[in-house]
């Protein structure tokens, strides 16, 4: 996996016959508090190695385009307008900048139903984002989203409720945890095996090292812990890659085991 092209908001990356395009939606701020230990309880002292700004830990947000230059997925969208941060909602000028026309687009895949992943299927102005939009792909848990200002993409919601293909080189795969419908994203090349995995990691300085810690938001973290084991053994395999929606961006990176946890190599400099 190599790249071929980057931006201030996006790097598209070669992957075997398919092209990875990393897209920077923005970033958001959030307090320490968030991350909790085994017990539920806020963690005490942060290690060094995690970074804070202004006293809080600071997420990155990415979605992924993959196509093979002529079928193609958006793997989450971003927040629009929907977080009302003067940082997010930046994915629409990463695809421009891209040379990526969103009225193309015929297949979203969501995680989960959170605002940061699924906002952007709604421009500011209160149109739809993707105007060629045929399929959005989510997990069947987390169906409920698309009400009110999601309300007119709900016909064309595919729920996943099992492993299923949605092309011929990418398949949803459920993980529940974070979300009753999180659901993964498994990319086949020749050049091996992508998991665009949503968030199953929202700090990457602490999370590999310790990946018993969970975050707040996780609606069962137990249930995420044991999604977040499971998929990181996976991804310490060979010929496996990760991208992450709050990996530093643009999120694509190896897995290697490291101790008692993990260690994360970025195949791109993260983007200040």
């Amino acid at each position: 996996m190599r790249v071929l092209s980057n931006g201030r908001l996006h790097t598209t990356f070669e992957f075997g016959d398919l092209r990875v395009v990393s897209l920077r939606d923005g970033y958001i701020d959030m307090p320490p508090t968030r991350l909790r230990g085994e017990d539920g309880c806020a963690l005490g002292e942060l290690p060094a190695a995690v970074p804070l700004a202004d006293g809080n830990l600071r997420l990155s947000v990415n979605a992924f385009y993959v196509t093979d230059g002529t079928r193609s997925v958006l793997i989450d969208t971003g927040a629009s307008d929907n977080w009302h941060e003067p940082t997010m909602g930046l994915v629409y000028d990463a695809l421009d900048e891209a040379g990526i026309d969103r009225a193309r687009i015929t297949d979203v895949a969501i995680t989960h139903r959170h605002e940061d992943h699924v906002s952007g299927l709604i421009a500011p102005d209160g149109s739809e984002a993707f105007g060629g939009l045929e399929r959005v792909w989510t997990g069947a848990g987390d169906t409920s989203v698309f009400t009110g200002r999601l309300a007119p993409i709900r016909d064309r919601v595919v729920p996943v409720a099992e492993r299923v293909a949605i092309n011929d080189w990418t398949t949803a795969i459920p993980t529940p945890g974070h979300t009753p419908g999180h659901t993964v994203y498994q990319v086949d090349s020749g050049a091996g095996r992508l998991l665009v995995w949503g968030d199953t990691v929202h700090v990457p300085t602490l999370q590999f090292d310790r990946p018993k810690v969970a975050w707040e938001f996780d609606g069962d973290q137990s249930q995420a812990r044991a999604a977040r084991a499971s998929l990181l053994e996976q991804l310490a395999g060979p010929h496996h890659f990760v991208a992450g929606a709050h990996l530093d961006s643009p999120g694509v990176a190896r897995v290697t085991r490291s101790g008692d946890g993990y260690a994360l190599e970025y195949l791109a400099p993260p983007i200040g």
